[in-house]
C-alpha cells in the first residue's frame, strides 16, 4: 500500500530558504569613513588658518584692499543719501587732538628707535629700510625743535 503522508524522502527535502543577512547601518558597515572625514576637516581647517594669517600682516608700505572696498561701499552710501534728502549723513567730523608736547614726541621717537634696533631683518632691502628709518628718527630726536605735522 502505498502511503498518503507528505513526507518527502531525505535526499530530495527543501530546506527553507537562509533569512537575509542584517543591514549594519551605514556607519557600520564604513568604519574608517568617520576618522578618516574628521582628519581631512582638521588638516584642511589648519591649512587655512596658518595662510590666512600669513595674509593678514601688511607693511606700511603697501596699500591693502580694504579701504577701497570701504571706499566704494562709502561712495555708494553717499549717492544713495544724495537721492534721498530725509536720510541723515553719514560722514562724521573729524577730531581735532590736542597737540603732543615735544618732550613726549622725543620719548616716543626713542621708543620707536629702540624697537627698531630689536628688528632682524630678512633681506639686504628690508635692512636698507630700516637703517634708513633708524637714521631719520636720530635727525628728530637731535633737532632742536621737532616738526609739526
Amino acid at each position: 500500500m502505498a502511503s498518503t503522508s507528505t513526507s518527502t524522502p531525505v535526499g530530495s527535502a527543501a530546506a527553507p530558504p537562509p533569512p537575509p543577512p542584517l543591514k549594519d547601518s551605514f556607519l557600520r558597515r564604513n568604519k574608517f569613513l568617520l576618522p578618516m572625514i574628521l582628519a581631512l576637516n582638521l588638516s584642511l581647517g589648519a591649512y587655512l588658518f596658518m595662510t590666512k594669517k600669513k595674509d593678514v600682516g601688511t607693511e606700511a608700505g603697501e596699500v591693502s584692499d580694504v579701504p577701497s572696498s570701504s571706499v566704494s561701499s562709502t561712495a555708494a552710501i553717499t549717492a544713495v543719501a544724495g537721492k534721498q534728502a530725509t536720510v541723515p549723513a553719514l560722514v562724521q567730523p573729524a577730531v581735532v587732538h590736542e597737540p603732543i608736547p615735544e618732550d613726549r614726541q622725543r620719548e616716543l621717537m626713542k621708543w620707536i628707535l629702540e624697537e627698531k634696533r630689536k628688528l632682524k631683518p630678512k633681506d639686504p632691502e628690508e635692512k636698507k629700510r630700516i637703517d634708513e628709518e633708524k637714521a631719520m628718527l636720530k635727525q628728530f630726536i637731535r633737532a632742536k625743535s621737532i616738526p609739526s605735522l
